[in-house]
């Protein structure tokens, strides 16, 4: 299976599913230089939210903590700690601020003959 991120009105492949560990977070490349973190939850669900934390500027969400609130699935910063939900972006410990999310997927890949 291949996971992929909608991006610039297109599916962008970013890797395959297998090389992401659930409740632990993958950082890609994105063409436009910027970065994103991946995760999948330990119910298989698939999230990605920019990489950089908009407290620090650090490129550091995907090594960050998954976690629930409110049964609201979000990633905590690994330096200042700040909740960031992984389905709207909204920092949950401040209205203010938030990070860009992607709307990911898989696709199965075509068998080689």
């Amino acid at each position: 299976m291949m996971l992929e991120l909608s991006y610039d009105d297109a599916w962008l492949p970013i890797c395959e599913a297998a090389a992401l560990t659930p409740g632990r977070g993958m950082a890609a490349l994105l063409p436009d230089g910027r970065q994103v973190a991946l995760f999948q939850d330990r119910a298989g669900r698939w999230y990605a939210v920019d990489n950089r934390d908009p407290f620090t500027g650090a490129q550091v969400l995907a090594r960050g903590l998954l976690g629930s609130a409110g049964g609201r699935p979000f990633v905590a910063s690994p330096l200042l700690k700040q909740r960031f939900d992984l389905e709207t972006g909204r920092c949950l410990d401040d209205e203010e601020v938030a990070v860009a999310v992607f709307p990911v997927r898989t696709r199965e890949l075509a068998a080689v003959s």
